[in-house]
């Protein structure tokens, strides 16, 4: 199944949630809808459900236009962030329900059943209610009960957000192999910059109900059409600042001066901004190419075994993603490593126009 969104708005007490967005999507795609909160993403998976309906635009299935069609009458799944089953039948018979009521025979509902079920490690938990499985367990379930429909279009709000991290990470990983060989279309919405990029396929960020940008995952990170999808697709935010590149050099505003890198060459002198990730900083040296910035910290937080340090040179505001908790005092001097390479170059209207080139890909060991 083909969905295509045509120019679809939302608006809503003249409040504009989503803003003429255009996305085809095609059948077996796996797409991560990227956006901080209030983005849009859920209103726009409402939606692609038929949940609700657009103020301008049309919504196309294989071409045909279902806009005005409900979601009762479409073949759509939807797993929220909150575990939803029933509490009073048993796992098995909240993955049946669905099923029963399309009107399938037993034999048929007991083979999907038990293959979903299997499929998501929850075999041996069929007879148990949701209140005496983990909040894992009851994701599961919720899962399973979505996809044991083989609906063409599933919909995933934020469904591992409630999990602890240790969770999030187990049911990630299995989460693209339960798509690998379904013919639906899936989106899949987060916040969480990391997470597009453990998930992969393709990746939509959206911004204050706009469609900033669309395409294979690592191809959106590693080339960010503009400053503001840099700024979603990265967490810390990419750190920015206006510059002058002068051919052979590049002077920044706060008084840094680099070294220009080759992938800039093709620029023409003149006024740009210039991007780096917080992960592309550094307060050790770690090659002869970076150059030296004195900075100040104003603070070091401590995110689980990395540490993000915020330090301020001459009026810029960096963030410095390392690992290991490093300890820094409030008001310290510490040097910042900055390599050129790692450099990202914006037009004045935040336009990419060269980006580094990306690392080798990692080897897959599985091969």
């Amino acid at each position: 199944m083909t969905l295509e969104l045509d120019a679809v708005s939302r608006v809503v007490g003249g409040e504009t949630h989503i803003d003429a967005v255009s996305l085809r999507l095609e059948p077996g795609s796996f797409n991560v809808l990227l956006g901080l909160t209030l983005a849009g993403k859920t209103t726009l998976m409402r939606l692609m459900a038929g949940l609700d309906k657009p103020s301008s635009g049309r919504v196309r299935m294989n071409g045909v236009d279902v806009t005005d069609v409900p979601v009762r009458k479409r073949n759509v799944a939807m797993v929220y962030q909150e575990f939803i089953n029933y509490p009073s039948l048993t796992v098995y018979d909240n993955i049946a329900s669905p099923l029963r009521l399309a009107g399938l025979s037993k034999a048929e509902i007991d083979r999907r059943v038990r293959a979903e079920a299997e499929r998501l490690h929850i075999d041996h938990l069929l007879d148990r209610l949701p209140g005496e499985l983990s909040g894992g367990q009851q994701q599961r379930t919720a899962i399973a009960r979505a996809l044991v429909r083989d609906a063409e279009l599933v919909l995933l709000d934020e469904p591992l957000v409630n999990l602890d991290y240790k969770l999030r990470e187990e049911l990630r990983a299995d989460m693209r192999e339960l798509f690998a060989r379904r013919r639906a279309v899936v989106v899949y919405a987060t916040t969480d910059p990391r997470e597009a990029l453990a998930l992969g396929g393709n990746t939509a960020v959206l911004h204050q109900g706009r469609l900033l940008q669309y395409g294979p995952t690592l191809e959106v990170y590693h080339r960010p059409a503009s400053t503001e999808v840099a700024y979603v697709f990265a967490d810390p935010p990419m750190n920015t600042v206006d510059g002058t590149l002068t051919g052979p050099a590049i002077e920044l505003d706060d008084g840094t001066r680099l070294p220009s890198a080759p992938h800039l060459s093709g620029l023409a002198a003149g006024r740009y901004r210039f991007g780096i990730r917080p992960s592309h900083l550094s307060v050790r040296p770690l090659s002869p190419a970076q150059a030296e910035v004195p900075a100040t910290v104003e603070i070091a937080e401590i995110n689980g075994s990395e540490t993000y340090l915020h330090v301020r040179h001459n009026g810029s505001a960096w963030v410095i993603q390392q690992e290991g908790i490093l300890d820094f005092e409030l008001g310290a001097t510490v040097t910042v490593y900055l390599d050129p390479a790692r450099l990202f170059a914006f037009d004045r209207q935040g336009r990419l126009l060269a980006a580094p080139t990306p690392p080798p890909p990692l080897p897959d060991l599985r091969a």
